[in-house]
């Protein structure tokens, strides 16, 4: 089995990907300390558009989604820029999930979609892809309680019929991206720490033998 390097660590773009509410900033805080990587948060807190999305989705979802996407890939072009690894809450990919779910609920138009999906795909010609995303998979009902726990007032309006639909699109995705990137499947209410996860993507992405989709479970003391 291959030894991690410290020059391969230092390369690593790891992408967290996963439901609303299923910790994803919290592990990437925490991988990028233990790894020694940048990491690149969700713009959330400076996203003019979140509060309006929540509030009539219908009305703001298009506009909600072409800020994302602009937001997430001036966070691609820096990670090329600085010339190094990364760990990014949550991957530009999942921008499209959310633009997917929100045409099959019928709040977005398909038209918008389709300028959506056309300028996502320009775009991809000038993104690098995360050498490895971790997936933190969170049922609709836990990610409802975790929306509820931390009390956002622009998530109050976020139903399970929402979080139902959005799961759904977001197991399409996994089956999908992990045909051309690996992923690691975590089922986050069995994870025990953040030393013994940063350790398995070092082992299973650094070993030659990776399997395209990994399901992890931390072994019990």
């Amino acid at each position: 089995m291959s030894t991690p390097s410290a020059a391969s660590l230092n390369d690593l773009f790891i992408g967290i990907a996963g439901m609303i509410g299923a910790g994803k900033s919290t592990l990437a805080t925490a991988l990028g300390q233990h790894l020694q990587l940048p990491v690149y948060f969700e713009p959330v807190a400076d996203n003019e558009y979140l509060a309006d999305f929540y509030r009539d989705t219908k009305r703001y979802c298009f506009a909600t989604q072409i800020y994302l996407l602009n937001r997430r890939f001036q966070q691609h072009q820096e990670i090329i820029w600085r010339g190094g690894g990364g760990v990014q809450d949550r991957t530009i990919y999942e921008d499209a999930v959310f633009a997917r779910m929100l045409v099959n609920i019928g709040l977005m138009e398909e038209r918008d979609y389709r300028t959506y999906l056309s300028l996502f795909r320009h775009m991809s010609n000038f993104m690098c892809r995360p050498h490895v995303i971790v997936y933190l998979d969170v049922k609709p009902e836990r990610s409802m309680e975790r929306i509820r726990m931390r009390s956002r007032d622009v998530e109050s309006g976020v139903s399970l019929e929402y979080l139902t639909a959005l799961y759904d699109e977001y197991n399409r995705f996994i089956a999908d991206i992990s045909k051309t990137i690996p992923v690691i499947t975590v089922d986050y209410d069995k994870f025990r720490d953040v030393e013994e996860m940063a350790t398995t993507i070092q082992r299973e992405y650094l070993d030659a033998s990776f399997l395209r989709a990994v399901r992890w479970e931390p072994t019990r003391g």
